[in-house]
């Protein structure tokens, strides 16, 4: 039979308990208290449960406010009344009082927190099964409109976190899910009273936060971004504390957190960005073979960090990327060659050079470290490597070549190397305006002068666009003839009278060189052929002479004029020995407008040949097909037998065959397409020149008058050789070209 609770509680003491003022609710209160410990004393417990859900019924679920004050004072006051023996009917009591924390008048919420305050203190153990409701409770209640509600919040608050730091039945397994839950509120109030919990949790010697800290470690981070300067500092001194405890620690889950960094690293607070990257900085120092599986993740967030606008985050991760670059981990330990690759291609897009840098750098460690595993990604490699070559800085384009040279050493890697390099130059004219001279320089500095100007040289004697094969010869010939780092291959290049590997060389260039008369001559000049070279100047006689080529004309006699060619001007001191020499200049001389700088230049320069001997040279023009004493390897042999063999061996006559041959295919290229619009306003005027670090660069000086007096009266190259030992006279001049 039920009993009934109006024969345990007076009726005044119930309606005092639902009196508007305080001090009648407060007497009727410590009258339940003195039922409550009679009852207890007489083990009538039966009668104090009646009395419980009396005071839950009846006044903490009425809907008049000041029958749910009385009901929770009423409720603490039993618990008061019962002290130790309380805990069976904990249940019952503390629930509704909880329940009140979501009452919509402040007065009744502000009672319910006095309420279980009084009940925490008589309880303390006891009570720390209800701690995740009343966590929860806590938390909405720290944000709560009223202050005088958060000011008894925060004292219950704290009385709580005294029970659960000295309970041994608190269990974190079971609380950790709601922190995590809670940890993406943005309430400032909220945030502070759950780094609050956090901070007091991890003091505790028996609680383990550390282990558990992957769950909230993203919460702690998106809370240094926050308005408030103390929560920012707040959270900035729980993360400080648990980055010493891993430093301390010899168990510690690496790979979780370093995900959630990873992500941190990116975030748009410059406070955020530099603590995740210290910590990442410290994961890589402490984490060793954990992080393996998520190294490019980690390096994905480093690279971009490197170019921060702050320079703290700059400093750091550039001693984070050198620590990842030191360490070697293996494929078989989980690292993931493909995806570090990936990374650092992506990267070569950044807007930022010291990224870009950084990231080819990357590149040539795995090219270097994994040859066998990077062996399938070797055309993903090549394809971004020469799109890097376009890179606006040098410093990037000089490390992307490189790389390169990593690549090449291997001879199939090398020819498609240069097989890509070309392929990309036809395909960017730009490219190769802007970047050709420090490519080609920078790769025979690299891989070798003589072998990268082999490879391209069979590679351009098999291209079927002759106009670019044409270009891309007189590219490789200015850079041959003005580079300080092809001094050795010009070297080689003037034995080739003399020895073998002179003569290999010569041979291995010539065909691609016929692609342009001009880088003909000049290779011939370097070889010192200089017969050969006359006979190519006077198979010139069929060449349409266009501005092209008198353009190029106009840079070869520019060229004679460098240090690179001084042995050939102190040659003409000796005419009677280099006889096919001064005819090769002449013969120039013959091609040129005579009102055009260039023939001032070389006109001037031929009248400093000694004119008696000049005159007795030309008059015993040898048919000899050298004009420079040969010899042997070892110094050894007839210089005329030697030269006679040299000469067998070259086959010149074959060899002025195929030039005939390769320019005759370009004439019929030339008729196949359509004729180009003349567009004589393009700003030629003088040229000039100019030292860079890309080699000399030389600019036509003819003037459009003389462009279109040569377009309509090409010259003859069947004129008998003037006496330049005294200017012409305007007649003879007019009559030499009209």
């Amino acid at each position: 039979m039920a009993i009934d609770a109006s024969t345990v509680v007076p009726a005044s003491v119930q309606r005092n308990l639902s009196d508007k003022l305080y001090e009648k609710r407060k007497n009727a209160a410590l009258e339940i208290e003195g039922i409550t410990k009679n009852l207890a004393a007489a083990g009538e417990h039966d009668k104090i449960a009646a009395l419980i859900r009396m005071l839950i019924d009846d006044f903490t679920h009425s809907a008049q406010a000041n029958h749910r004050k009385g009901g929770l004072i009423g409720l603490a006051a039993v618990t008061v009344g019962l002290t130790t023996e309380a805990g069976p009917h904990l249940e019952n009591i503390v629930p509704p009082v909880v329940e009140s924390f979501g009452d919509h008048d402040s007065r009744v919420r502000y009672y319910a927190c006095e309420a279980l305050y009084n009940i925490a203190k008589v309880v303390r153990g006891e009570f720390i099964v209800f701690f995740n409701k009343i966590f929860d409770a806590l938390c909405k209640l720290s944000a709560d409109s009223d202050a005088n509600v958060q000011s008894a919040a925060h004292l219950l608050d704290r009385l709580v976190k005294d029970i659960v730091t000295e309970s041994d039945s608190f269990s974190i397994e079971e609380f950790i899910p709601l922190l995590k839950e809670r940890m993406n509120v943005l309430n400032p109030y909220v945030r502070q009273f759950l780094v609050g919990w956090i901070t007091v949790l991890d003091s505790v010697p028996d609680i383990d936060m550390l282990g558990f800290l992957p769950d909230f470690l993203d919460g702690l981070f998106n809370m240094l971004s926050d308005s408030s300067l103390e929560i920012r500092q707040q959270a900035d001194a729980a993360l400080s504390e648990f980055l010493q405890e891993i430093k301390n620690s010899p168990n510690v889950d690496y790979g979780r957190m370093a995900e959630i960094l990873v992500r941190r690293c990116g975030s748009t607070d410059e406070f955020t960005r530099l603590t995740a990257v210290i910590w990442v900085n410290e994961f890589v120092k402490l984490g060793g073979e954990q992080l393996v599986p998520h190294y490019a993740d980690v390096l994905g967030a480093i690279l971009p960090c490197i170019s921060d606008k702050e320079e703290k985050i700059r400093v750091v991760a550039c001693e984070t990327n050198e620590e990842l670059r030191g360490l070697k981990p293996e494929p078989s330990e989980g690292f993931d060659v493909g995806k570090v690759l990936q990374i650092a291609r992506r990267e070569l897009n950044s807007d930022f050079e010291a990224t870009r840098i950084e990231a080819l750098r990357w590149i040539q460690n795995l090219v270097l470290k994994y040859q066998n595993e990077i062996i399938i990604y070797m055309d993903d490699i090549f394809s971004s490597l020469l799109n890097a070559l376009s890179d606006p800085s040098e410093e990037v384009v000089l490390l992307v070549l490189e790389v390169h040279a990593c690549v090449a050493r291997e001879t199939r890697h090398f020819t498609n190397l240069a097989t890509h390099l070309l392929s990309n130059f036809k395909s960017n004219n730009s490219l190769l305006e802007k970047r050709g001279p420090l490519v080609v320089r920078r790769l025979c500095v690299l891989l070798g002068a003589e072998r990268v100007y082999r490879e391209f040289s069979i590679i351009l004697g098999k291209e079927s666009d002759l106009d670019f094969a044409a270009t891309m010869i007189q590219a490789l010939n200015l850079i041959l003839v003005t580079s300080a780092e092809l001094a050795g291959l010009r070297a080689i290049l003037k034995q080739t009278m003399m020895n073998s590997s002179g003569k290999e060389l010569f041979l291995s260039l010539y065909p691609s060189w016929c692609h342009s008369a001009m880088a003909t001559i000049t290779l011939c000049f370097l070889a010192q052929a200089y017969h050969h070279a006359s006979c190519v100047i006077q198979s010139l006689k069929d060449e349409d002479i266009n501005i092209k080529f008198l353009v190029h004309l106009d840079k070869l006699i520019r060229l004679l004029e460098t240090p690179i060619f001084s042995y050939l001007r102190l040659q003409l001191l000796e005419p009677e020995k280099h006889t096919w020499l001064v005819k090769c200049l002449y013969g120039l001389l013959m091609l040129l407008p005579q009102q055009s700088s260039a023939f001032k230049i070389l006109r001037t320069r031929l009248k400093t040949v000694p004119s008696s001997r000049l005159s007795d040279a030309m008059t015993r023009l040898s048919p000899a097909p050298h004009d420079v004493p040969i010899r042997t390897e070892d110094g050894n042999g007839n210089p005329e037998e030697d030269a006679a063999s040299i000469y067998k061996l070259i086959n010149f006559p074959a060899r002025l065959d195929q030039f005939v041959q390769t320019q005759d295919k370009h004439r019929e290229f030339a008729k196949l397409k359509p004729l180009p619009t003349l567009n004589l306003t393009s700003g030629l005027g003088q040229s000039t020149i100019m030292h860079s670090d890309s080699g000399l660069s030389l600019s036509s000086s003819f003037t459009q008058d003389e462009l279109r007096r040569e377009e309509m009266a090409p010259p003859s190259l069947a004129l008998p050789l003037p006496d330049i030992s005294r200017p012409p006279s305007r007649a003879s001049t007019s009559r030499s070209f009209q």
